[in-house]
């Protein structure tokens, strides 16, 4: 699906009455936390009021998140009836994601389903992967396969069978694979803008209203010059 707009950096990937897609900066928060940053979903807002000359207030839903130094597919409802039915959508994992990741090591198999039990720690906002179930626990799989064998990296498509937090940060981490940038989950040094190559790259759900399949694919950062290379 093509790009629709890209004005003051905002990237549209698709919208209608119901809904909005967008492609997230890395670095960008979806929607407003303790720092006092402006959120992803004010941005958004401000978009609809000027595009559709709306006045007053612009109703606008969080269906779900990205972790801020990931970049990719952030899906908004536009109206309370569309809401509800996205949230049901990808509590219920029926909304497909596809994620892109860049790691440094090797992954042992070109292909391959993992499975993990993640422990979260709130106050360290981070998940521990474990290979057998421990107390606390819930299982996490994905599928991983290399796309592209960068000149020191590996570009994996990632597919999610679970939602978990950070699952995909630690999973790899937990197979030796930490992400490019993240400190956090065991890579060596972090990106100059504090991102991780991490990027929702294509999501496909049933339109809440309309009941047909609807399939977003978001360009990575291309002002990065590593996610450059990895399209060409």
């Amino acid at each position: 699906m093509k790009l629709l707009s890209d004005k003051n950096n905002l990237q549209v990937l698709y919208e209608d009455n119901h809904l909005i897609v967008v492609n997230k900066r890395p670095g960008d928060i979806v929607q407003g936390d303790k720092t006092g940053d402006k959120p992803l979903s004010d941005v958004v807002k401000e978009y609809i009021k000027e595009k559709y000359d709306k006045p007053g207030n612009v109703y606008l839903g969080v269906v779900h998140r990205l972790d801020r130094p990931t970049s990719g597919i952030v899906v908004f409802a536009r109206t309370s009836k569309a809401l509800p039915r996205l949230n049901k959508m990808f509590a219920e994992k029926m909304a497909r994601k596809t994620y892109w990741a860049i790691v440094k090591n090797a992954p042992p198999a070109n292909e391959k389903r993992l499975e993990h039990w993640l422990v979260r720690n709130p106050r360290q906002n981070r998940s521990y992967a474990h290979t057998r179930q421990v107390p606390a626990a819930k299982k996490a799989a994905l599928t991983y396969k290399i796309v592209k064998k960068l000149q020191r990296y590996y570009l994996l498509e990632i597919d999610l069978h679970t939602g978990r937090h950070h699952q995909i940060r630690a999973q790899l981490s937990g197979i030796g694979c930490p992400i490019k940038g993240d400190l956090k989950y065991g890579f060596d040094r972090s990106n100059k803008d504090a991102s991780i190559h991490l990027h929702a790259r294509k999501l496909s759900f049933i339109h809440p209203v309309k009941k047909e399949e609807i399939t977003v694919t978001a360009p990575p950062p291309a002002t990065d010059a590593l996610w450059k290379n990895c399209m060409l």
